[in-house]
């Protein structure tokens, strides 16, 4: 399918550095986690129940925020592919960071395939509106039992996490979810950061 991404004002063509996808990541499901050497103070956080932002207001306040960092076209792996149940060679990248006060505590990126963009291209026009809390007010919305990883910094999505990071770790803890819209599927992953929890 020929990309349709490109067409959609505030995309840039990737150009993201040299870090790639990682296609040897065991993601495991939830009853797995137990089994994980996870700090105790983030596991509450990765299984906890609820739209995170929502948690996240919760604890940091008015001193809450999420912004968009970047969106970009950019070519899906095979592991995306194989994830999304979709042929779409290309899609919308979508990065942004939930911030207490000034600490980034999750880094989260959505994937949209171009096929769903087609079918619903408002969200390529979420700007900082957080993407669980959007899609609660719809109807049709189906999400996947999340799954969990360590994902190390070589990892494309967690360099580009940590890339303004003082003290760079070996790696981050991450969750993701296939969510359908009416059908369409898209791919959301988020990244906990040393921050997170650290009011």
């Amino acid at each position: 399918m020929q990309s349709n991404t490109v067409a959609w004002g505030r995309i840039a063509r990737m150009t993201r550095g040299n870090a790639r996808p990682i296609e040897s990541i065991q993601w495991q499901p939830a009853e797995r986690l137990g089994q994980l050497s996870v700090d105790a103070r983030l596991r509450p956080w990765l299984i906890g129940k609820g739209l995170l932002t929502l948690r996240l207001k919760e604890v940091c306040r008015n001193r809450f925020a999420l912004r968009l960092v970047d969106q970009w076209s950019g070519l899906l792996s095979a592991s995306h592919r194989s994830l999304l149940r979709t042929e779409d060679n290309a899609g919308l990248f979508r990065d942004v960071e939930m911030c207490c006060g000034d600490s980034v505590w999750v880094f989260g990126q959505t994937i949209v395939p171009d096929s769903t963009l087609c079918a619903h291209p408002w969200l390529a026009e979420l700007g900082d509106s957080a993407l669980g809390e959007t899609l609660s007010d719809l109807s049709g919305v189906e999400r996947s039992s999340y799954e969990y990883a360590w994902l190390p910094i070589e990892e494309a999505v967690t360099a580009r996490a940590l890339r303004n990071a003082e003290i760079k770790p070996a790696g981050l803890w991450a969750r993701r979810a296939r969510i359908t819209l009416r059908s369409t599927p898209l791919l959301t992953q988020e990244l906990f950061l040393p921050s997170m929890g650290r009011v």
